[in-house]
């Protein structure tokens, strides 16, 4: 790979970027690929494979829009979104929209430390199911106030990424079971049908690969750690649009990159639940979740089947809430400021606003699942939310393109073209399941 055009004395500092940017994204193994795809593929079998790819691929555009757009005009995602044209009261519409998501995610979260005081109960600790999951949302927050973020994200990391490599194993060691994967499987998978309910599936979009809450964080890490660092804060001449082009361009490998990694792994979950859970006619439901998602390890590991699936589950998970905690408590103290609930005088007092936060949440999150043990649906109210907001983001991602962004930044027209059919399908994709919603109450 070569450096970019415009900045070839920095191509040191660009693979010091890509490693970080990379991890980020590739390591999104969380309830998207270890709860809800194996839901939907229990569900549907192989028929939803080609689902699966278009929902991680068509998010790429929009992403990488978004970043752009945050690197060309050290925006925020929040800040952008409040530009968007239309009905204001405080702030624009799409933050209210954006803010209907964000309660949603508090219920996600919820399900995720549920799932982790699941896989503590699994492994035999006899403990209530309430205070594991005190416990959970207790040492993360602890963590984040103490500011163990790096060690955290270093051995989660690792331990995911073993994770994921098991579950790839478990794909191929299953072609010597009675659970093998044949190419008429594969080639089901690709007759692009949908199934009659397509809520589940519909949630799972909303998080695999990279999910709305993702898109939503994605340009903070552009802005604060990653592309734009090295741009600089943009001056008008033509030495800084050279900058800019050179790191957007890295961005696109990065992002395309990290396509390819997180969507095996995806496709791996995916697999897995086609071939055990559907065969089976197991079904990933609130009570006997994690003994039932054990079911894909055992036919490829056998009894060490199960000690896999705990060890990777807990990590994916734990990990999951603590990043989600991170980057939730940022976005929820910048945006009191928009909606005008409070102000920073200074640095410290915005500082001093995230720490409470990452302590308010996790116990918002663990109060939820202490009234409602639904682990698995909690789940799905978050990735439902999520999945409603994709398309509102790639409408964002197409303004900035065409209303927002300086020509000299602008992506090309094949570029383009991809964006507007990725935002296309995302606005498919609702409307179908608006319909699909509004045709089951009609003959309710």
């Amino acid at each position: 790979m070569n450096p970019p055009e415009h900045a070839p004395s920095q191509w040191s500092a660009i693979l010091r970027s890509i490693g970080p940017g990379l991890i980020i994204t590739a390591s999104i193994v969380g309830s998207g690929e270890v709860i809800a795809t194996p839901k939907v593929a229990g569900e549907a079998g192989f028929t939803l494979l080609w689902f699966i790819v278009l929902g991680c691929f068509i998010k790429v555009f929009v992403q990488v829009e978004l970043g752009r757009y945050a690197v060309s005009t050290g925006q925020t995602t929040l800040e952008a979104m409040n530009t968007i044209p239309g009905p204001r009261f405080i702030v624009s519409w799409l933050l209210w929209l954006w803010l209907g998501m964000y309660v949603a995610l508090v219920f996600q979260v919820a399900g995720i430390v549920g799932g982790v005081a699941d896989v503590f109960a699994a492994a035999g600790l006899m403990m209530n199911k309430k205070l594991l999951a005190i416990g959970v949302g207790g040492s993360c927050a602890a963590l984040l106030v103490l500011g163990r973020y790096r060690l955290v994200e270093r051995l989660s990391t690792i331990m995911v990424v073993l994770f994921t490599l098991a579950t790839v194993v478990a794909v191929g060691s299953l072609q010597w079971s009675p659970y093998a994967i044949t190419a008429a499987n594969v080639a089901e998978g690709f007759q692009f049908k949908l199934p009659e309910n397509f809520m589940t599936a519909f949630a799972a979009f909303g998080i695999i690969g990279v999910g709305a809450s993702e898109l939503i964080y994605y340009p903070y890490w552009c802005l604060e750690k990653g592309y734009a660092v090295n741009v600089g804060a943009r001056d008008g001449t033509p030495e800084w649009t050279g900058r800019a082009l050179g790191w957007m361009r890295v961005m696109r490998i990065d992002a395309w990159i990290s396509f390819v990694i997180y969507t095996l792994a995806t496709l791996a979950f995916y697999l897995l639940g086609a071939a055990v859970l559907h065969a089976k006619g197991l079904q990933v439901n609130d009570q006997g979740m994690i003994d039932t998602l054990a079911h894909m390890y055992a036919e490829s590991f056998g009894p060490w089947g199960l000690h896999v699936f705990l060890a990777g589950a807990f990590f994916a998970l734990y990990s999951t809430v603590f990043a989600s905690t991170a980057s939730n408590a940022r976005l929820l103290v910048d945006a009191a400021a928009l909606f005008k609930v409070v102000r920073y005088p200074t640095p410290e007092h915005r500082a001093w606003a995230v720490k409470v936060c990452v302590v308010l949440l996790p116990a918002l999150s663990v109060g939820l699942y202490m009234l409602w043990e639904k682990p698995v649906t909690l789940v799905l109210i978050g990735a439902v939310s999520q999945g409603i907001m994709l398309p509102f983001l790639a409408g964002a991602a197409l303004y900035f393109r065409h209303r927002r962004l300086d020509s000299a930044l602008r992506p090309g027209l094949a570029w383009t073209i991809c964006l507007w059919v990725s935002a296309l399908s995302m606005a498919a994709i609702g409307a179908y399941q608006v319909v699909q919603e509004i045709m089951k109450a009609v003959h309710s």
